[in-house]
């Protein structure tokens, strides 16, 4: 019989056996799995990076195509993945806390593009956004464009990054009780008062994880962008891009370098929304 956990600071934790024995051979394949997977590559990267020193890395951060290409995969990954944070929401909301006709069927259609290859939807993506398309060819007449510009990577980069947001939040939402509303409600608390104080509080650390989630995939996305973004220069050109070229010029050490800063500066960004994330659980707690 296991002993319950005591509370209380410095006490003892007992836990249940696990189902699965062997705590030994689990723990040495999860560490010889995230070695040979995850950090052989990483560290064979910075392994590679290092010949080019920090001066060497400074060069090829502050070379103007390379800057550009950075500042445009982030910036655009930034935004996508706050869009992506706000309609997330409301999709896994609607598709939690309402039943209507087709409602499984709207659910399946959210992780098609965790399914479609992803060149599939840049085509796809390109085809409806493009100036004689569905969708192009009416914001052309207000003389916007879509495909082929900024606006394009920002487009396929949402397309690639609401799953994420609507998986993470959903089971939280689902367990939500619609009693707390009711009870904010016979408080005398507006709508918009129970959303923020009632709603909000214990799914912010899904909507973080969602928006850490998107946002990381949205900095590696290659394969719908590329379609749909035209790839130009000093405007349009994403760093994944950016790295190809490089290898196809054989300029190895510069498309180490740039893969390296990718490496770091994801890193600190994912650092900080996990410590905003750590803050966030020990501040609102779980549900």
């Amino acid at each position: 019989m296991t002993s319950p956990s005591l509370a209380g600071k410095g006490a003892w934790r007992f836990r249940a056996p696990s189902v699965i024995p062997g705590f030994g051979l689990t723990f040495g394949y999860t560490l010889l799995y995230l070695g040979l997977i995850v950090l052989f590559p990483l560290a064979t990267l910075i392994w590679r990076s290092s010949g080019l020193g920090f001066s060497g890395l400074y060069e090829v951060a502050s070379e103007p195509r390379v800057a550009a290409a950075l500042r445009t995969t982030f910036v655009m990954s930034f935004a996508a993945a706050c869009i992506d944070l706000f309609f997330g929401l409301i999709v896994a909301w609607t598709l939690t806390r309402y039943d209507f006709i087709g409602r499984r069927l709207l659910d399946a259609f959210v992780d098609l593009p965790f399914a479609l290859p992803t060149a599939v939807a840049g085509i796809s993506l390109a085809a409806l956004y493009a100036p004689n398309g569905w969708f192009g060819a009416p914001l052309a007449d207000y003389d916007i464009k879509i495909a082929f510009t900024r606006w394009g990577i920002l487009v396929a980069l949402i397309f690639i990054g609401l799953p994420f947001v609507v998986r993470t939040v959903q089971p939280i939402i689902s367990e939500l009780e619609i009693e707390l509303e009711e009870a904010s409600a016979t408080l005398g608390a507006n709508r918009l008062q129970t959303v923020l104080r009632v709603l909000l509080p214990p799914l912010t650390p899904a909507l973080l994880t969602g928006f850490a989630l998107a946002f990381a995939r949205a900095i590696g996305e290659y394969g719908s962008v590329i379609f749909i973004a035209g790839n130009i220069a000093y405007v349009s050109e994403i760093a994944p891009l950016l790295i190809v070229v490089k290898l196809e010029q054989f300029d190895y050490a510069g498309a180490t370098g740039i893969a390296t800063i990718m490496l770091a500066i994801s890193f600190g960004a994912l650092l900080i929304i996990n410590l905003v994330q750590a803050w966030s659980r020990r501040r609102f707690g779980h549900v």
